[in-house]
């Protein structure tokens, strides 16, 4: 299972963010809930077709972020604890949410513009506050 994850070399964001922020956003979006069990890193990097090393530094971040944590037994699974959710669990982004970003995601593509720019654009108006 790779959920969709994917990368592609040619980006300027490396890899392991790429993994990092699509399973970020898995999570938070309820395709992955709580307890689902990641692939292992070596089957995920098999799956890419990139080094196992990639893949263990973005679960060591998510793991840092409280997103995941590995089990000795069990693998490692999405986290049960929601870090700074302000009264929100994973999965339980309003709908508003997910509606205005598909409205964003459509309007970039309209206009042709590259995925990182359109990251750029959300992450400037983001600083900005």
């Amino acid at each position: 299972m790779n959920a969709g994850i994917f990368v592609d070399l040619r980006s300027a964001t490396p890899p392991y963010e790429q993994i990092r922020s699509q399973v970020s956003s898995l999570i938070a979006t309820g395709a992955l809930p709580l307890g689902s069990r990641l692939p292992t890193v070596r089957s995920l990097a098999a799956d890419l077709g990139i080094a196992a090393g990639t893949v263990a530094r973005a679960y060591k971040e998510l793991e840092a972020a409280g997103l995941i944590e590995s089990r000795r037994r069990n693998g490692t699974v999405v986290a049960h604890s929601a870090p700074g959710g302000e009264g929100l669990t994973r999965g339980t982004v309003p709908e508003a949410v997910t509606a205005a970003v598909d409205l964003l995601v459509s309007a970039g593509r309209d206009a042709r513009l590259s995925d990182e720019l359109l990251l750029d654009l959300v992450r400037g108006k983001l600083r900005k506050g």
